[in-house]
């Protein structure tokens, strides 16, 4: 045989071993010597080709199993042939739809029942983390209102509904730092006790008091006007039982009393006024005959 030039070709190679019946292509590509890989290609140009790195072969996919060690040339280095390159691509494209590299080879050497049931299996996973990640993100949003993401939505609308009836900033960030005491210390209680703000967000004097409430916690703590509105208060919720914010399941706990203090006491360090507001206000309702540990006062929480 001869070239275009005249001048004779090359013999194909063959190997110097002959192949043993019932030997194929692949066995013959075993025999080959390491002088023969012309067809054979670097780890670098191996990556460029499949879209991977160094690192993701040598220390995932070859650790892990997924392809089998390539040949090596005479210098020791690693040699990638076109079969190499399809294993590369079949782990990477797997990987990339979410397989996890522990399970691959067992989903590259399944039968086609089986290889169908392992991506509906991984299938299944990715979505119930795709749910997972929407919570997450749900959870970022409703953060970027403060702690409105550790109250329930009921208790959200409840402090949406706030600033149209004339209370500031400060009022909600009261009334919503006091929910999530009460969800924390008494839970079992805060859908009653929800119940009850809303009542009373119904009632324009009930609001035009707690109005005060947030007011007064920039007035002196001698100011005279802490009285009047301490009794104002009181009187108005012992006129109006279904406002007082009753804490139910408080009085059935051992520690009940330390919870209350917990929610009664609560921003009365940066508020001084409000300590005696609270205390003329639970001097009034004692004075009704009201057990004070089954109450929430509506003073440092205005609610």
């Amino acid at each position: 045989m001869k070239d275009y030039d005249g001048a004779p070709l090359p013999a194909p190679k063959l190997p110097e071993t002959p192949l043993k019946s019932g030997e194929g292509f692949a066995d013959l590509r075993k025999s080959e010597s390491a002088d023969d890989m012309t067809d054979a290609i670097t780890i670098g140009r191996a990556t460029a080709f499949a879209g991977l790195t160094v690192k993701t072969i040598r220390h995932y996919y070859h650790q892990h199993g997924l392809i089998d060690e390539p040949r090596r040339d005479r210098s020791g280095y690693r040699r990638y042939g076109s079969a190499d390159l399809l294993q590369l691509v079949q782990v990477r494209t797997l990987a990339g739809a979410g397989v996890p590299l522990a399970e691959i080879a067992a989903v590259l050497d399944a039968d086609p029942d089986g290889f169908a049931a392992a991506l509906l299996d991984v299938e299944q996973q990715i979505t119930s983390r795709i749910d997972e990640l929407i919570a997450r993100r749900d959870m970022l949003h409703r953060l970027a209102g403060g702690d409105r993401a550790l109250l329930p939505d009921r208790a959200c609308a409840l402090l949406d509904r706030m600033p149209g009836l004339g209370c500031t900033a400060d009022d909600v960030t009261t009334v919503r730092e006091a929910l999530v005491l009460v969800r924390a210390l008494v839970p079992e209680g805060l859908d009653d006790y929800l119940a009850q703000i809303e009542r009373g967000l119904d009632d324009p004097r009930y609001v035009s008091l707690i109005q005060r409430c947030g007011r007064a916690g920039d007035w002196e703590p001698g100011d005279p006007r802490i009285d009047e509105l301490a009794t104002a208060l009181a009187d108005h919720s012992l006129a109006e039982p279904s406002l007082l914010p009753v804490l139910k399941g408080l009085q059935d706990r051992d520690d009940g009393a330390i919870r209350y203090e917990l929610l009664t006491h609560h921003g009365e360090d940066q508020k001084p006024a409000w300590a005696r507001l609270t205390a003329l206000i639970e001097a009034r309702l004692r004075s009704a005959g009201i057990e004070i540990t089954s109450v929430r006062p509506s003073s440092s929480a205005s609610a």
